[in-house]
């Protein structure tokens, strides 16, 4: 398999907090303000977004680990951004830096882990 990854290389993405990504919503709690784990879906697109071109055709990346902390509260429509850095290649295990910012500061912050599949080996295993 022919990776054309970089240890050091990044991605960012956005959007904005709307009500179907408050705790609310998500049932991970009562108030109207930005899911944790709408938090955490941001950032481990943040990642995959960040090495899929870089894989063969055919393969893609499946999140297998998260270590997160949700450090500050984020109300609806503020726009929140997810950063992801490529820190570590271990054969078909990417290991990444990821972090979220709103409109204010820092939000989130920890480690993602993400493991490359065949994407139809993976989903056959599934359907047997």
């Amino acid at each position: 398999m022919d990776l054309n990854l970089k240890v050091g290389q990044t991605h960012e993405i956005q959007l904005e907090v709307t009500k179907n990504k408050t705790a609310r919503f998500y049932g991970s709690g009562n108030l109207e303000v930005y899911a944790t784990p709408a938090m955490i879906a941001l950032m481990e697109s943040a990642a995959m977004e960040c090495v899929e071109k870089g894989l063969p055709e055919g393969y893609t990346t499946v999140g297998i680990e998260v270590n997160i902390k949700h450090i500050k509260a984020t109300g609806i429509g503020m726009k929140v951004r997810s950063e992801a850095l490529l820190e570590k290649i271990e054969g078909k295990r990417l290991y990444f830096k990821v972090e979220a910012f709103d409109e204010t500061g820092k939000i989130g912050e920890g480690s993602h882990a993400r493991y490359i599949v065949n994407s139809e080996d993976f989903m056959k295993r599934l359907s047997k």
